[in-house]
């Protein structure tokens, strides 16, 4: 019996997931994109781009499609389409796995300022320097578009839209990066303090041990949290066996002892 997958897209861990599921007999792979990037990578298996209405048109959608189960592999911080797809699931009853790569954690040496919102980052980030380097994505620049004596450098995958802090430079770049790239980009920038959101990831982790090893504080903006319906895992993996699709083991072959039968000549 076959079997449809929608994944909530938009990471890393979601082009994964889809490559394995597609790879896979009987399954059927649909990835969902918000359709904020132009040029997204190529997926395998089926994809779409765009809202799906609110809750009431994702759980539409399910009905609709058949769907047997649902990942949301969006970013940490995509907090509303995770509350939709709670809701949805409780609507339709089609199960929600939530895959979240793990957070950061600060380690010897780090200078770490943990706050709880955008917001919060540019109340505090006056106090820490004066030129930063801004990771925190082009959708959230207008949280700091008031800070006119701050000199920003930001760093996004396409040209970010006003509103924006009115002394910024525009960084046009896509991970992975490297710690000596970051600390390059640090000191030619004169950098005195960096701004993140707790992605986690190894593709944009470089900056910290960079800022690290330059001795430069770090506004970390903590991820929202889930739905209290929602638990999350960690990896493809993990996603597999909540789905009940993990990779059987594999069988022993005929030299192997556990592989004879009674009627065997084992060696």
């Amino acid at each position: 019996m076959s079997s449809h997958i929608l994944v909530l897209g938009g990471t890393a861990e979601a082009r994964e997931l889809a490559t394995v599921l597609a790879a896979r007999d009987g399954v059927r792979v649909t990835s969902s994109l918000a359709g904020r990037v132009t040029r997204p990578g190529a997926l395998d298996g089926d994809v779409r781009v765009g809202g799906f209405g609110g809750a009431e048109g994702l759980a539409s959608w399910l009905r609709e499609h058949g769907v047997d189960a649902v990942v949301d592999a969006t970013h940490p911080f995509a907090e509303a389409i995770t509350r939709k797809a709670a809701r949805a699931a409780a609507a339709t009853g089609v199960p929600v796995v939530v895959l979240r790569r793990p957070g950061w954690r600060p380690g010897a040496g780090d200078s770490w300022h943990p706050v709880a919102s955008l917001h919060a980052a540019a109340e505090l980030l006056p106090r820490l320097g004066r030129r930063a380097f801004l990771t925190t994505g082009r959708l959230g620049l207008a949280a700091f578009a008031h800070l006119a004596e701050t000199h920003f450098v930001v760093r996004s995958v396409e040209q970010p839209e006003p509103p924006m802090p009115p002394d910024t430079r525009v960084v046009l770049a896509r991970g992975p990066f490297t710690v000596a790239g970051e600390t390059e980009l640090l000191r030619e920038h004169r950098i005195d303090v960096l701004v993140t959101k707790d992605s986690g990831g190894a593709a944009t982790a470089a900056k910290l041990s960079a800022a690290r090893e330059l001795g430069l504080p770090v506004v970390v903006v903590r991820r929202p949290p889930l739905p209290p319906e929602l638990t999350a895992v960690p990896d493809v993996a993990a996603v597999l066996e909540r789905l009940g699709r993990a990779a059987r083991p594999t069988p022993p072959s005929p030299a192997d002892p556990r592989a004879c039968g009674a009627a065997d000549t084992c060696p």
